[in-house]
């Protein structure tokens, strides 16, 4: 199917991008790598009387450090978050997640920020900002405001990014000396969502767990963090079973061809034990 009929804007920096969207409002979309939001003009899902492409605007784009927090633009690939050295020292759970999005095509044009900013509860990179700890840099015409991962996902295709806003910028401390990372995903073949995926950033000090966060990938109608309750134990075959457990009480999900509720919840807790027993195993080294 063909689009409806659409204004085209290419501004070339920030400033330029928000005030088209205070000109246009909730009469416009920002196109980052298309890949949600193509198909959906195709289908007339979305409809938008403007369309501002931010392709030009090299503030966008990048992977810097700043003491502990490193900052990535919201225009950098997926291709970049894979083939990035800083990030591969300092926070290879992203560029492990950023692996299994999709396939090479994909990755070469998708971009981090429209992962994250669809709002969609299959991409996979919402769940493991929550499990980061991440905070999205937001302008907008009332300036720029830091949103945390936790207070941003409201629900399916639903953010706290407002119709003039603009993400700019994904910053995230990473994670302690020592700890591991994981983030496992099941899904039915290459270039598919997943049925179900978990995240995982673990610190373990002297056999005790010292720090946890987990989250969970498309089984509910947004990512969703997991309370495992493991800080202050030993993380052992028991403790692993039951963050499984609680994984598949936590989440939601709904039925689909990749698999019925009760399969989808069965596979969060088994992909909640992988990812924990791999994060384990990353942090003895």
């Amino acid at each position: 199917m063909i689009p409806r009929p659409f204004a085209y804007h290419a501004p070339d920096s920030i400033a330029g991008v928000v005030a088209l969207l205070i000109d246009y409002g909730d009469q416009a979309k920002l196109l980052a790598g298309g890949h949600s939001l193509l198909p959906m003009m195709k289908l007339r899902f979305a409809a938008p009387e403007h369309l501002i492409d931010l392709g030009r605007v090299k503030e966008l784009r990048g992977i810097d450090m700043v003491g502990d927090e490193l900052r990535i633009g919201a225009m950098t690939t997926e291709r970049e978050v894979v083939a990035s050295p800083l990030l591969a020292e300092h926070l290879p759970l992203l560029v492990e997640t950023a692996r299994q999005i999709a396939d090479p095509q994909v990755r070469s044009k998708g971009t981090i920020g429209g992962d994250i900013s669809h709002g969609d509860p299959g991409n996979d990179h919402p769940a493991v900002m929550l499990a980061l700890g991440a905070h999205f840099l937001l302008v907008g015409p009332r300036g720029e405001r830091l949103v945390p991962a936790n207070e941003f996902f409201l629900g399916t295709y639903a953010t706290a990014l407002e119709p003039d806003e603009v993400m700019t910028q994904i910053r995230i401390t990473r994670p302690a000396a020592g700890s591991g990372t994981c983030y496992a995903k099941l899904k039915r073949k290459t270039g598919d969502y997943a049925t179900a995926a978990a995240a995982v950033v673990l610190r373990m000090e002297n056999g005790v767990c010292a720090a946890a966060a987990i989250a969970l990938t498309n089984v509910a109608p947004t990512a969703i963090a997991l309370e495992a309750d493991l800080v202050g134990h030993p993380l052992d075959d028991a403790a692993i079973a039951e963050a499984g457990r609680r994984a598949t009480e936590a989440c939601d999900p709904a039925a689909d061809l990749r698999g019925d509720e009760e399969y989808k919840r069965a596979m969060a807790g088994q992909m909640v034990q992988r990812a924990l027993r791999t994060a384990l195993a990353r942090c003895a080294g």
